[in-house]
């Protein structure tokens, strides 16, 4: 693959901010082998750890690390289900998405709850790329489509 001047910059500013970083805090060695390494991260991996540098939480790192080893290790089946709702949730509701969930799936569930009130109600559940809309803004949407759609004129 050809590498353009635009990719060259990149690389170049890149490469001095990872090398000024690495330089003020005495690690250049270091942060150069782990810099190797990080190609294998999948961009999930970086985005958690971003996340979690963001919410300067990247002191839980090791401890996310112990939990994920022996989860793994224990052959935990659990998993995680992102709810989107419009208000948060109360827990006769929670608990009746994690029934509803764990019986679909046929496995125990991990509920990532995020509010989102362009949604207007409803609920959005997502879970191992499948996605399951039954918000009030989607139907919206939908009902809209379907009357553009079968309109054919005025009256005249």
């Amino acid at each position: 693959m050809k590498t353009n001047r635009t990719d060259l910059d990149r690389v170049e500013a890149y490469t001095r901010a990872l090398m000024d970083a690495a330089a003020a805090s005495g690690r250049s060695a270091r942060d150069l082998q782990q810099l190797r390494h990080a190609i294998k991260f999948s961009p999930e991996m970086l985005n958690i750890i971003a996340e979690m540098i963001d919410a300067k939480e990247d002191h839980l790192i090791d401890k996310v690390y112990q939990v994920y080893k022996e989860r793994l290790d224990n052959g935990d089946l659990t998993i995680s289900v992102d709810v989107t709702t419009a208000v948060p949730m109360g827990d006769e509701l929670r608990a009746k998405v994690i029934e509803k969930c764990e019986q679909d799936f046929d496995r125990p569930v991990y509920l990532v709850e995020h509010v989102e009130p362009k949604i207007i109600g409803g609920i959005i559940i997502e879970a191992r790329g499948h996605r399951r809309d039954a918000s009030v803004r989607t139907h919206l949407v939908n009902i809209r489509k379907a009357l553009a759609s079968n309109y054919v004129g005025g009256d005249e």
